[in-house]
Protein backbone atom coordinates (compact mmCIF):
# COMPACT_ATOMS: atom_id res chain seq x y z
CA UNK A 1 0.00 0.00 0.00
CA UNK A 2 1.19 3.54 -0.69
CA UNK A 3 1.02 5.33 2.64
CA UNK A 4 0.29 9.03 2.96
CA UNK A 5 -0.09 11.39 5.90
CA UNK A 6 -2.79 9.98 8.20
CA UNK A 7 -5.68 12.42 8.24
CA UNK A 8 -8.60 10.36 9.52
CA UNK A 9 -9.15 7.94 12.35
CA UNK A 10 -9.83 5.26 9.74
CA UNK A 11 -6.42 5.89 8.14
CA UNK A 12 -4.83 5.79 11.59
CA UNK A 13 -6.51 2.48 12.46
CA UNK A 14 -5.45 0.88 9.16
CA UNK A 15 -1.88 2.04 9.64
CA UNK A 16 -1.81 0.82 13.24
CA UNK A 17 -3.08 -2.62 12.25
CA UNK A 18 -0.54 -2.90 9.45
CA UNK A 19 2.20 -1.74 11.78
CA UNK A 20 1.38 -4.56 14.18
CA UNK A 21 1.32 -7.09 11.33
CA UNK A 22 4.84 -6.25 10.17
CA UNK A 23 6.37 -5.26 13.51
CA UNK A 24 8.80 -8.20 13.50
CA UNK A 25 9.99 -7.64 9.92
CA UNK A 26 13.63 -8.24 9.03
CA UNK A 27 16.01 -5.31 8.80
CA UNK A 28 16.75 -4.14 5.24
CA UNK A 29 13.55 -5.64 3.88
CA UNK A 30 10.72 -3.83 2.07
CA UNK A 31 8.46 -4.61 5.04
CA UNK A 32 10.96 -2.99 7.40
CA UNK A 33 10.99 0.14 5.23
CA UNK A 34 7.19 0.17 5.41
CA UNK A 35 7.37 -0.33 9.18
CA UNK A 36 9.70 2.64 9.64
CA UNK A 37 7.39 4.84 7.56
CA UNK A 38 4.32 3.69 9.48
CA UNK A 39 6.02 4.44 12.80
CA UNK A 40 6.60 8.02 11.67
CA UNK A 41 3.06 8.42 10.33
CA UNK A 42 1.41 6.96 13.44
CA UNK A 43 3.56 9.07 15.77
CA UNK A 44 2.70 12.18 13.76
CA UNK A 45 -1.02 11.41 14.03
CA UNK A 46 -0.68 10.68 17.75
CA UNK A 47 1.15 13.94 18.36
CA UNK A 48 -1.54 15.92 16.54
CA UNK A 49 -4.60 14.19 18.01
CA UNK A 50 -3.73 12.84 21.45
CA UNK A 51 -2.38 14.96 24.24
CA UNK A 52 -0.84 13.18 27.20
CA UNK A 53 -1.52 14.74 30.57
CA UNK A 54 1.45 16.50 32.10
CA UNK A 55 2.81 14.90 35.22
CA UNK A 56 3.71 16.67 38.41
CA UNK A 57 7.22 15.55 39.32
CA UNK A 58 6.58 15.73 43.06
CA UNK A 59 3.43 13.63 42.75
CA UNK A 60 5.36 11.04 40.72
CA UNK A 61 8.12 10.89 43.34
CA UNK A 62 5.63 10.61 46.22
CA UNK A 63 3.65 7.93 44.36
CA UNK A 64 6.78 5.89 43.65
CA UNK A 65 7.89 6.27 47.27
CA UNK A 66 4.53 5.01 48.52
CA UNK A 67 4.49 2.22 45.96
CA UNK A 68 7.94 1.04 47.04
CA UNK A 69 7.48 1.69 50.75
CA UNK A 70 10.19 4.34 50.85
CA UNK A 71 10.72 7.11 53.38
CA UNK A 72 12.28 10.52 52.75
CA UNK A 73 15.57 9.31 54.24
CA UNK A 74 15.75 6.65 51.50
CA UNK A 75 16.17 9.43 48.93
CA UNK A 76 19.13 11.06 50.68
CA UNK A 77 21.63 9.02 48.64
CA UNK A 78 19.94 10.27 45.47
CA UNK A 79 18.99 13.87 46.26
CA UNK A 80 21.41 14.80 49.01
CA UNK A 81 21.04 15.79 52.64
CA UNK A 82 17.90 15.43 54.71
CA UNK A 83 17.30 19.16 54.19
CA UNK A 84 17.60 18.84 50.40
CA UNK A 85 15.16 15.93 50.34
CA UNK A 86 12.70 17.85 52.50
CA UNK A 87 12.99 20.96 50.31
CA UNK A 88 12.42 18.93 47.13
CA UNK A 89 9.44 17.03 48.54
CA UNK A 90 7.82 20.22 49.82
CA UNK A 91 8.30 21.96 46.46
CA UNK A 92 10.56 24.64 47.92
CA UNK A 93 13.51 23.55 45.79
CA UNK A 94 13.73 22.65 42.10
CA UNK A 95 14.94 19.27 40.90
CA UNK A 96 18.32 19.70 39.21
CA UNK A 97 19.45 17.90 36.08
CA UNK A 98 21.78 15.72 38.16
CA UNK A 99 18.95 14.81 40.56
CA UNK A 100 16.65 14.05 37.62
CA UNK A 101 19.23 11.64 36.22
CA UNK A 102 19.57 9.87 39.56
CA UNK A 103 15.80 9.72 40.08
CA UNK A 104 15.41 8.37 36.55
CA UNK A 105 17.81 5.54 37.30
CA UNK A 106 16.39 4.86 40.75
CA UNK A 107 12.72 4.78 39.75
CA UNK A 108 13.18 3.63 36.12
CA UNK A 109 11.16 6.57 34.81
CA UNK A 110 12.18 8.99 32.03
CA UNK A 111 14.18 11.94 33.38
CA UNK A 112 11.82 14.33 31.57
CA UNK A 113 9.15 13.52 34.16
CA UNK A 114 11.33 15.08 36.86
CA UNK A 115 12.30 18.14 34.83
CA UNK A 116 8.77 19.40 34.07
CA UNK A 117 6.65 20.32 37.02
CA UNK A 118 2.96 21.02 36.50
Amino acid sequence: MNWKVLKTEEDYNKASLRLMEIFQSEVNSPQNDELELLLVLVKDYDDKHFQLPSLDALEVIKYKMEEQGLKAKDLESIIGSKGHVSAILSGKREITLKMAQKLKNYFSIPAEVFLHTA
